[in-house]
């Protein structure tokens, strides 16, 4: 929900502080509003801080994105591109058909 609401967010303080200044505000308040939420539901700040930097590094991309007018395309494709490839790099390991068995023993 706070990710759509983001859309929101941009588009009413877009019209009063011009693009750039309402996106990293948007964008600023969204990704507190998430990490809060999180540290909240993990209670482990290790995969908190991940998921803050994780957020900040997409957010940070589609301004870029945004930015770029003419190569927008291109680049949102690459890193399209680049995230898929680092998830499935990063899951390659995982055995799929056994994730509810406990993997401590």
């Amino acid at each position: 929900m706070a990710l759509s609401v983001f859309y929101l967010l941009l588009l009413s303080l877009s019209e009063h502080l011009g693009f750039n200044g309402a996106y990293f505000l948007a964008a600023g308040v969204t990704i507190s509003l998430i990490t809060l939420y999180s540290a909240g539901v993990f209670k482990a700040p290790r995969l908190v801080l991940q998921l803050f930097l994780l957020l900040t590094m997409i957010y940070g991309f589609i301004f870029v994105v945004l930015q770029l007018e003419d190569y927008a395309l291109l680049a949102g494709s690459i890193g399209i591109f680049a995230a898929l490839a680092a998830v499935m790099y990063y899951s390659r390991n995982v055995d799929w058909y056994n994730l509810s068995q406990d993997q401590a023993g």
